[in-house]
């Protein structure tokens, strides 16, 4: 019990880091809050519900993970290396593609619930 304990302290702590230094973890936390209430109105059912709040908190894991890639990228060295920024620039892709599958299973929910498919 008490290693699980640990884990969730580090885990609040670590979100905690992301939201203070990034904009986007910051922006992504908002997303949640809003998508949960919206998910009972979008979304018909609970499978429904639960893919449209997944799907915001996917984009927020992922954008941790990437957050994590740069700091750690940033503390081995500062000077401008090609390897290094393919790297950030691989986590970034990683990102712009999760949110363009949360928008899209957010449009398709939406389309649905207005009957237009």
């Amino acid at each position: 019990m008490d290693r699980w304990l640990r884990a969730t302290r580090n885990s609040w702590h670590g979100l905690l880091a992301a939201a203070r230094s990034e904009s986007a973890v910051r922006e992504e936390l908002v997303a949640i809050a809003l998508a949960v209430p919206l998910a009972f109105v979008v979304g018909e059912g609970a499978w429904r519900r639960v893919l449209l709040i997944s799907v915001v908190v996917l984009l927020l894991i992922v954008e941790l993970l990437n957050t994590a890639i740069e700091k750690l990228a940033d503390r081995v060295t500062m000077a401008i290396d090609p390897k290094i920024g393919q790297v950030k620039d691989m986590g970034s892709a990683a990102v712009g593609l999760t949110l363009l599958i949360a928008v899209t299973v957010w449009l398709l929910a939406l389309a649905e619930r207005l009957g237009w498919v």
